[in-house]
């Protein structure tokens, strides 16, 4: 995939990311908050799970060669669906998605730094400092009382 199609990919998962917690807050005003956060799981599992299945591909056959820690993704984003449930009807939205992104750029970037979980090394410099240091006074700026 070129480059400018997987900027608007990720654009475009940036808001559905965006959407997403009011959605599920919507739903769990009539369901309550875990079944809620469970029915948003589920659902997206089994989308995942057929597009897995038509796709045609090696399937989950190498799910038995992974780390444990490998297969704990699924309950760090149980996690993040669930606390934006909670988080965007007291706060909103805009102040929900600045600290997530907030927070996402900084650990990014410690992720980075130490090359973590197998990725690729990227040292901390200036440049990313200064981004950080923005965005974290954006996030600053739309967090309301």
């Amino acid at each position: 995939m070129n480059t400018l199609l997987l900027f608007f990919l990720m654009v475009c998962g940036g808001i559905a990311v965006a959407v997403q917690p009011s959605i599920n807050s919507r739903l769990a005003q009539k369901t309550g908050v875990l079944e809620s956060s469970c029915i948003s799981f589920t659902v997206g599992a089994l989308a995942l799970l057929a597009v897995v299945l038509l796709s045609g591909r090696n399937g989950l056959r190498g799910i038995g060669d992974a780390s444990w820690w490998e297969l704990t993704g699924g309950l760090l984003g149980a996690y993040f669906v669930t606390m934006t449930i909670v988080v965007v009807p007291r706060l909103g939205t805009a102040t929900a998605m600045a600290t997530v992104i907030a927070s996402q750029l900084a650990a990014g970037l410690m992720l980075d730094q130490f090359g973590l979980f197998g990725m690729r090394q990227i040292p901390f410099d200036l440049k990313r400092g200064i981004g950080l240091a923005l965005l974290l006074v954006g996030a600053g700026l739309v967090f309301r009382r």
